[in-house]
């Protein structure tokens, strides 16, 4: 049985999960909102996030809370950077996965990711097939895996990305990293 004090620690810490799950969905449906209309991600947002991500984990629980703090930031980091150097994905977007990290941790960044890989695929092929065609989008898509396998040189990947860029059909990468990290966060009740 718990005592009292246990019991009101347990509240406290159950309600400070809750604050900075909140804290976060902010930050994520700014960013989704902004991608959405501008396809980017700006740089006040995403480094306020990692910032205040930083200061919260260090004043809360001090040197460990910011260790967790900046491992979490470089696996946000780490986890879509690879997909940024070759040109699949925004700068902007790579720095809002790591400002998940800086508040969540990297266990909780992960997860995030994978909800948001899982939700990002869904979408990218749906608006690829509505936009050019269900079997358009497969043979670009088996295109751009035999690029990736081929060639494994970052930088002709990325030069190959920007080409065609002006005509392909550009997912705002935000809002499913938004989706994605809500919805871990909603299964995890760190929102309700």
């Amino acid at each position: 049985m718990l005592s009292a004090a246990e019991l009101s620690l347990g509240e406290h810490v159950t309600h400070l999960v809750k604050l900075v799950g909140w804290i976060v969905t902010v930050f994520l449906v700014v960013a989704a909102l902004i991608d959405g209309l501008k396809l980017r991600v700006p740089n006040w947002l995403t480094f306020s996030m990692v910032l205040s991500g930083w200061m919260a984990g260090g004043l809360l629980f001090g040197w460990e809370g910011l260790g967790a703090s900046l491992l979490g930031t470089a696996v946000g980091l780490g986890l879509l950077l690879p997909l940024y150097a070759i040109g699949g994905m925004g700068a902007g977007d790579v720095k809002l996965l790591a400002g998940v990290g800086a508040w969540i941790g990297a266990a909780g960044t992960v997860w995030g990711f994978v909800f948001s890989a899982l939700i990002g695929g869904v979408l990218a092929f749906v608006i690829a097939s509505l936009k050019k065609g269900f079997w358009q989008h497969q043979r670009e898509l088996l295109a751009l895996f035999t690029e990736v396998i081929t060639l494994r040189n970052p930088a002709v990947l990325a030069a190959q990305a920007a080409e065609r860029k002006p005509h392909a059909v550009l997912l705002p990468y935000g809002i499913p990293i938004a989706i994605g990290c809500i919805g871990y966060f909603l299964i995890q009740g760190m929102l309700v």
